[in-house]
């Protein structure tokens, strides 16, 4: 004991580290794992609630977003407008390569005045909605989202509430509404550009019966199992991505970073969105036809 009647400090112990210490620092790692657990549940239920009250607010302000139709008209051109050349582009060579490979398959079995059913089915079901909803993505969502956090970030929308302009019903609502309208016209627009890329390669290329193709093709697409399942997927698609777009940009933190950072989650977020609501979509409408 030292005079003033404390314990003396151990040297060796200090440097090596005793038993105390080191449980102190197991509970302190532990104690900060925790903390951050919590702290990334506390925010993902906060950020959840708050989705979910920006949904219903947009929903709420749709009837005003029609009433401003130059608007809203000014977004389905910025969003389904521009988006034109990469659909046409990508549909139009998605509908070679697929006639291609397609062929390839088919004339294996002497299918190949099938071909036409092939491309018809495969584009106006899947690729056409799920490629067309990730091209929409990568470059409508992502644009729309910077758009709105860029406005968050040089106050605009500060400057509209001070002006008791709502921006969820002057910058948001026409914005969801636009993707919304834009997107199941682009997935058409792809699936067709694909059919004419497949007649271009499968008939004028190969030498597949012009008559067959068409045809074919005709008699084996179902206007309702296949057009209108494809059409659904489509806005399905629209209404996820217009939202997650919309949502990002308002809920991004007002910095470049934040504004960069709300882009990529829109891109990704976006993407397995439509993913896993295809999977979701096919499980019931497979169902429906067969069940």
């Amino acid at each position: 004991m030292s005079a003033q009647g404390r314990p003396k400090r151990d040297p060796w112990r200090a440097e090596h580290g005793g038993g105390a210490v080191r449980t102190a620092g197991v509970g302190d790692s532990i104690a900060w794992a925790l903390r951050r657990v919590g702290a990334a549940t506390i925010d993902a239920v906060a950020r959840l609630g708050f989705a979910a009250r920006f949904s219903i607010a947009i929903l709420r302000h749709l009837p005003g977003a029609f009433r401003r139709l130059r608007l809203t008209l000014r977004e389905i051109y910025f969003s389904g407008v521009l988006s034109l050349v990469i659909i046409l582009v990508s549909g139009l060579f998605v509908g070679m390569v697929l006639a291609l490979q397609g062929y390839d398959v088919l004339s294996r079995y002497g299918a190949n005045e099938s071909l036409g059913i092939l491309v018809a089915l495969s584009l106006v079901r899947e690729l056409g909605p799920v490629v067309a909803g990730l091209l929409f993505a990568s470059r409508a969502g992502s644009a729309v989202t910077a758009e709105i956090g860029l406005m968050k970030t040089t106050e605009q929308l500060s400057a509209m509430e001070m002006m008791a302009v709502d921006p969820l019903a002057r910058v948001v609502a026409p914005r969801f509404v636009g993707g919304v309208v834009s997107m199941p016209l682009l997935a058409a627009l792809f699936s067709t550009l694909g059919v004419f890329g497949a007649y271009i390669v499968g008939v004028r290329l190969i030498g597949i019966d012009s008559g067959s193709f068409w045809g074919n093709m005709q008699a084996a697409v179902d206007f309702r199992y296949d057009i209108v399942n494809g059409f659904v997927k489509s806005v399905v698609f629209g209404i996820a991505v217009s939202a997650i777009a919309v949502f990002e940009g308002y809920n991004a933190r007002p910095t470049a970073e934040g504004v960069s950072t709300a882009t990529t989650r829109t891109v990704v977020a976006s993407s397995l969105s439509i993913l896993a609501l295809d999977f979701v979509l096919t499980v019931f409408m497979f169902r429906g036809v067969h069940g």
